[in-house]
């Protein structure tokens, strides 16, 4: 699953711990006495009433006598059900004994079921819901206007059986024969091709669709679609069909992704050396859909914004995304779908991984996109924050009930997990890790497999401890900081390095302070890209000799910002190092890292936030997109902090100065020659200086936004986001009223999302109301319901409150919408991350507890103590900054 959206890319601040995890619930894996070879299953969808008939006849093995089969079942009414051994007479089912609680059903036989195959028979009906999980329908407008339904799938990680009774765990694996009767004018789609079509019998207006059989597979990779779609198509250079499935009339904007899932998996059969399995891949867009997207085996499903580009409207990033995301997906089709994990505790290898090489295989396609330092700013930097709290988890966490399942799709699994891939990678090196990789595919192809097989994999491959080093980094939650320090010997640096836990509260002070192997690698200023010594540390503190380093040299760990950790160095040494970012001889993804790491440390209390303003001055002659970025969240989670005080537009009239001369140079018009990146940068230059309300850049927004509303002048897409941030953000009733409609004439889902994430930054309170009743009107679609409120938290104080206030009013419907699933998790982090009181995480905590979200158990705690740190940042720091701002405007004296 690719559950991350690019909108969430907004860092959060975070503090104390906020009381323990509740009690497990018990929860029981299912017996072993009965599992499956084959299941035969055919399935009836009806797309008026919604509801579904099924029929299975599952091949089992029974591997000693019993009378009764347990299997997952939910929201499913079994009519009948019986066992035929083989050779022997079939047996009827006298009981269903359904524990919906757990989404089990138990079958009871009179006689017992001796040891031996058999064929497993059910008939049973079910409900094509509006939950986006299961087999459920998904609302479209046909071009002429009709309002139809699809019926489409999302199993992972534990809703294959609200389509069929299943053992649905993932290392139950069995071939799978799909039939669907479907109406003959729908499309109808499952992880194999099509091998038979056929008149249905008893209604001429439907067709049988026979699929050939699935290679042996998990539950919740099995996926069909039944809808209206068109398609483009291509051949892989390996002989792959690969076909990108569209909303009727819109299979042009399919190319782009055609274009890249070509490129990418002879890529990936090169990187592994092993070919893709299936004859086919289809990648379709689905108009309600709550992930990113979903990398079912050969039918990978997509948000239509995760997969859709239309050259004229769509927007660089969106390009990227729709990159990174195929990247990610179809890297899955080898790891996690042909070597599966054990049990969800593995998720993060799946994820983890994919979220890691979905960069590799960009950087293969698109290497003018410079995606290695986003990958810092986007995952690395976000995973840090996250794991310093002390309501985080580790990488690897015993799950059992599917609502704990579904609370560990979250950024430590995804991003500290691509970040701790990276870092293995290094410390590997490119070729080791290939061949330990293929290694590790090839042992388990078809099977399960679990962190340590990986590690003992890569460990033969390298001749490196890797299960020592990297079973520090996933079994235990958190990072160390490591602290530098040096001295001049003669023509050498004698450098003192020591490691303690970093907590966003500050250093972890206690008796049993966790320690980690650290891969630790230093450069010098002779060469700021190549590193000069590598060491593992692997104890509290060590002493190495940097040789022939000046006096006149700096020095910098951790090059590449590749180890999972915070730096802090002594004063002299961060003061050798800064003028690297003002000339620019640090690398960029060094320049980020370094200012991320001071942030941190301010916010931790470890180091006066006024340093780091300082620090961002220094950032004026920055060219690099990425770098910029970064700076502009850090940035805005000040902004957001200060919100609190009397003096938040001093800290907009820091932002309007720090952006102005990098604004002035790009100009509001691309120029010749310029690439992807010079894009992105003008887009956030410009929605920088125009929420912080820099005049010159508001006149033009507007005067823009009007030729554009005329249809005179319509603006680049790179432009869109950035304008109309700017003119809702200082604008009025008929602002908001010309936005909405022109989300009502958007064709694309990109362009309504673009309108729904800056909805909120109207600052009226009567239009942020009306703001919040759009968010669950049927104009926005339900998965897009959660960045229209998150928009308005984010964007003021008022905002914020009215947010919070309307989350609470209007709970039951929101959560029976998302119901569980990581949406509700999302919703509740965009909402109450930013307050900074501390009666308010009382407030929120207490909210919980009477409205309980058991997906969210962990999200609830995470934002309390954010709430909670937010706070004492504030107490601590939130007068000197003001003094520094009032200094940097007095006039000379």
């Amino acid at each position: 699953i690719f559950s991350l959206s690019e909108t969430e890319e907004l860092h959060s601040a975070s503090g104390q711990n906020t009381g323990t995890m509740p009690e497990r619930r018990p929860f029981v894996r299912l017996p072993t006495d009965v599992y499956p070879v084959n299941y035969g299953l055919c399935l009836k969808p009806d797309l008026i009433d919604f509801t579904f008939e099924g029929k299975l006849e599952a091949l089992v093995e029974v591997t000693q006598s019993t009378n009764q089969i347990v299997m997952n079942c939910a929201d499913i009414d079994i009519i009948t059900a019986s066992f035929a051994p083989e050779g022997g007479d079939e047996i009827n089912a006298t009981g269903f004994n359904y524990q919906n609680e757990d989404e089990k059903v138990t079958l009871s036989f009179p006689t017992a079921l001796q040891k031996g195959s058999g064929m497993l028979k059910i008939d049973f009906v079910g409900e094509l819901n509006d939950k986006m999980k299961g087999f459920y329908r998904s609302k479209y407008t046909t071009p002429a206007g009709e309002v139809r339904y699809a019926a489409v799938t999302q199993f992972e990680a534990t809703d294959a059986r609200r389509a069929f009774p299943c053992w649905d765990e993932p290392a139950i694996k069995a071939t799978f024969d799909i039939t669907l009767i479907v109406p003959k004018d729908r499309v109808a789609l499952s992880n194999m091709n099509v091998i038979d079509k056929k008149p249905y019998p008893e209604d001429e207006n439907l067709v049988e669709v026979k699929f050939a059989p699935t290679p042996i597979m998990s539950t919740y990779l099995v996926a069909f679609v039944i809808g209206e779609y068109h398609h483009v198509e291509s051949q892989s250079s390996d002989g792959v069909t690969v076909r990108v499935y569209t909303p009727v009339g819109k299979a042009e904007q399919g190319k782009f992704a055609l274009e890249v899932a070509t490129k990418t998996l002879p890529f990936y059969k090169d990187y592994f050396s092993v070919p893709y399995p299936l004859p086919k891949i289809d990648l379709i867009a689905i108009a309600d859909f709550a992930a990113g997207a979903m990398e079912n085996w050969g039918l990978v499903t997509y948000r239509e914004t995760a997969l859709l580009i239309d050259p004229k409207n769509s927007c660089s990033s969106s390009k990227q995304w729709v990159a990174l995301v195929v990247g990610h997906e179809l890297a899955h089709q080898w790891f996690g779908n042909l070597v599966t994990m054990e049990w969800w505790t593995h998720l993060w290898l799946n994820e983890g991984f994919a979220s890691w090489i979905e960069y590799l295989c960009v950087d293969h396609c698109f290497p003018e996109y410079d995606i290695w330092t986003q990958f810092v700013s986007a995952d690395y930097t976000r995973a840090l924050d996250l794991d310093a709290l002390d309501s985080s988890h580790p990488i690897e966490v015993d799950v059992g009930h599917p609502s704990e399942v579904d609370e560990i799709f979250d950024a430590i699994s995804y991003s500290k997990g691509a970040s701790v891939i990276r870092m293995l990678h290094n410390y590997i090196g490119d070729e080791d890790f290939r061949k330990g990789m293929n290694a590790y595919l090839l042992k388990f192809q078809h099977k399960n497999a679990s962190t340590e097989d990986l590690w003992s994999c890569l460990e033969q491959a390298s001749g490196k401890p890797i299960a020592a080093v990297m079973g520090s980094w996933t079994k235990q939650m958190g990072f160390p900081i490591i602290a530098v320090d040096e001295e001049q010997v003669s023509d050498d640096r004698v450098l003192k390095i020591s490691q303690k836990k970093f907590c966003a509260s500050g250093l972890h002070d206690g008796e049993d302070c966790p320690s980690w192997m650290v891969p630790i690698s230093i450069c010098t200023s002779n060469d700021p890209t190549c590193t000069k010594l590598k060491l593992l540390l692997e104890k509290p503190e060590t002493s190495v000799t940097v040789r022939g380093v000046g006096p006149d040299q700096w020095i910098k760990v951790n090059p590449g910002t590749v180890g999972f950790y915070r730096i802090q160095y002594s004063s002299s040494m961060l003061k050798n190092v800064l003028p690297g970012i003002r000339d620019l001889s640090l690398q960029p993804v060094d320049r980020l890292g370094l200012q991320n790491d001071l942030f941190s440390l301010s916010r931790a209390g470890m180091m006066s936030t006024v340093e780091v303003l300082k620090l961002m001055e220094a950032f004026v002659n920055e060219p690099n997109y990425t770098v910029w970025s970064d700076l502009s969240c850090n940035l805005g989670v000040l902004s957001s902090l200060l919100s609190h005080t009397d003096f938040h537009e001093e800290i907009q009239e820091f932002i309007r100065d720090l952006f102005t001369p990098v604004g002035q140079k790009l100009g509001w018009d691309s120029k010749p020659g310029e690439g992807h990146l010079d894009a992105l940068l003008r887009g956030l230059v410009l929605g920088k200086l125009g929420k912080a309300g820099h005049k010159p850049t508001l006149e033009e927004a507007r005067r823009r936004f009007k030729e554009h509303v005329e249809g005179r002048q319509i603006l680049p897409a790179d432009l869109r986001s950035p304008v109309y941030l700017t003119v809702l953000k200082h604008g009025d009733g008929a602002m908001l009223d010309a936005m909405l409609k022109l989300h009502k004439q958007a064709d694309m889902q990109e362009e309504k999302n673009r309108i729904e994430r800056v909805l909120g930054a109207i600052p009226a309170p009567e239009l942020i109301q009306k703001v919040l009743c759009f968010a669950l009107s049927e104009d926005v679609r339900p998965q897009d319901t959660v960045s229209v409120i998150g928009g308005v938290a984010g964007s003021s104080k008022q905002g914020r409150k009215a947010a919070w206030k309307f989350v609470k009013d209007n709970w039951e419907e929101l959560y029976n919408r998302y119901q569980g699933g990581f949406l509700i998790s999302r919703l509740i982090k965009l909402t109450v991350d930013g307050f900074a009181v501390d009666k308010m995480a009382a407030e929120v905590k207490s909210f919980f507890e009477s409205h309980p979200a058991p997906a969210a158990e962990r999200t609830v705690q995470q934002c309390c103590e954010n709430i909670l740190l937010n706070a004492a940042w504030l107490k601590r720091d939130a007068d000197d900054i003001h003094q520094y701002f009032l200094l940097r405007k007095a006039p000379p004296v």
